[in-house]
Parts: structure tokens; sequence; C-alpha cells
């Protein structure tokens, strides 16, 4: 789950709390961004564990609804919600189970929340087409969640202020997080049953060794490729740049001159894109311009064995 686009957003934001805090220690740093990385992943689980927990709130719900019913001789009402299933198949998954498990906070230390996010979705249109729909199959089931996550679960100002109070690192990772979960969600399989794969913690067994070496890097050339932005600033007051612009374009010069596989156009597109969240309105395409410069000359001078485009 954790890719190399969660992985340079990381490194921006520890990258830029590493000269702004002043404590200069890099082993201590680099701890912080494994941590970090690590808290990303905890958040998708639990954003998988809100699932189980609004089904089991839906269940409670049920039980007071059918014991009016049955005291007063009227219909039954539809399990169909209650009984979803994905969420039971979700419920059952042991990845998620494990993970639950190890941790001291659970979604039923919040109930009232529960009680207000079940209700949003019991007075959405979704659910309301959900529960008079004649389809009731397993991808019915498991497309009526994908729907409710991206509608009412991705863009919620109460989860978020709720996440914001658990976790400093939450607000900034959920965004991404969320395209993980639905990711997930698309991808579960019936047939699985309980034994459904979720995302592993790293894409791949390199990446956590390229979150290290990428901050390290960083950190450790600092000067080398500050006289690089410098170079190639000629024209401009290097020393009026927005900070977070030096601190994008340092990473992005480590990510060039460290990594040899990855294409100097990926770089320079991701860290733009970067600049765009994190900096002024300008900064992307004076980022693009610099960073194109400095890649230029780091070939002619032998530096970067790569093709510039």
């Amino acid at each position: 789950m954790i890719n190399r686009e969660l992985i340079r957003i990381k490194t921006v934001q520890l990258t830029y709390a590493y000269y702004q805090n002043g404590s200069k220690n890099i082993d201590t740093a680099e701890k912080e961004l494994i941590f970090s990385l690590s808290k990303a992943y905890d958040l998708y689980n639990y954003m998988l564990a809100l699932i189980v927990a609004i089904t089991r709130e839906s269940r409670r719900h049920l039980e007071v609804a059918e014991a009016r019913a049955q005291r007063e001789g009227t219909p039954m009402p539809s399990r169909k919600f209650a009984d979803n299933r994905f969420a039971l198949q979700l419920e059952q998954n042991k990845m998620l189970q494990d993970f639950m498990e190890t941790q001291k906070k659970t979604w039923n230390d919040e109930p009232e929340f529960l009680k207000k996010i079940y209700t949003q979705i019991t007075d959405s249109a979704l659910y309301k087409e959900y529960m008079e729909s004649e389809e009731d199959d397993y991808q019915a089931d498991r497309e009526l969640w994908r729907k409710l996550y991206k509608t009412l679960i991705a863009y919620n100002s109460d989860l978020d202020s709720l996440l914001e109070e658990q976790s400093l690192y939450w607000n900034d990772d959920k965004e991404v997080v969320d395209t993980f979960v639905l990711k997930t969600i698309k991808r579960f399989d019936e047939k699985k049953r309980s034994t459904q794969e979720l995302l592993p913690e790293y894409d791949s067994e390199e990446d956590q060794e390229y979150a290290r070496k990428l901050f390290r890097s960083t950190i450790m050339n600092a000067d080398e490729y500050q006289h690089y932005m410098s170079e190639a600033s000629r024209n401009w007051d290097f020393s009026r740049l927005a900070y977070m612009d030096i601190v994008i374009m340092q990473i992005a010069i480590a990510e060039m001159l460290t990594f040899p596989s990855i294409p100097i156009s990926v770089t320079i597109n991701e860290y733009v894109e970067l600049a765009k969240l994190y900096s002024t309105p300008k900064s992307g395409g004076y980022i693009n311009g610099m960073l194109d410069a400095i890649a230029h000359h780091l070939v002619r001078a032998g530096k970067m064995l790569k093709q510039v485009n």
C-alpha cells in the first residue's frame, strides 16, 4: 500500500520538519519518517474496520426494530444492509482481524460518531435505492459499499476532525489512503472468503529502502544540491525562493542522482505536482523549469547517466 507517491509526500513533509525543528538528528528524523509511513498503513486498516463497525451498528438498530415489530405484530424489517455479503466477508477477514487485535483504539470507542454516520448512510439515496432494489447478490453488496465510501466516508468533516484528534499524521494521509481503500473494496472476491488478502504495507521490498535512501541522500548532500539550484537560478534571487520550493527541489535532485532506474521526466513531474500541493501557486512552473535545467547540467557534467527529454 505504501507506494512511492506516498513516500515522496512523507519525505517532503519530514524533510521540511527536519529543517524547521532545529534538532538536526538524522537518525531520529529517519525513524520519524518510517513511523509516519507505518501510521498511514494503520489508517488504511482502520478505515476498512470502519465499514465493519458501521455494519455492527446497523445490527444493533435492527435488533431494536425487530423487537418492536415482534411486539407490535408488524412486518419484520429487512436485514439486507445488516447482512451485506461484502461487509460480512470483511468482518471475517483474517488480516484485518489480526490488525485490530493489536490496536488499543477501536471504533467501539466512538459510539456517537458511529450513530451519526449510520444515520447519514440510511438517509442517503444510495441506501434507499439499494434497499428497494431487487438485485440481491455479492456484486451489488460490494458496489454499495464502494459508493458509500466514496461519497459519505472519503469526504466527511466529522470523520476528518475525529482522525485529527487521534493522530497528527492521519489528516494528511487520508486522501491517499482513501484511494487504497476503494481499490481494496473493488478487488474483493467472494470466493476467497476470510483469506482475501488486503494490500501489503509496502508495494515492494525495495520501497522501504527507497524511503530511507531518498531521505538520507536529501539531507546528507544538501549543500551540493543547493549549489546546483543556485547555479540554475542565476536569473533569479535564490534567497527569495519559498523555503518549501527549496526542500522539494532538493529531494527531487536526490531522487534523480540516487535512483538510476527512475526516469528524469517521472521525477520532475512528481515533484512539480507536490509543489502545487504544498507550496505557492507559481511554484509548479518554476520548479519544472529549474529541475529541467539542473537535469541537463548534471547530464552534461557526467554526474548523471540518464536521458533528458
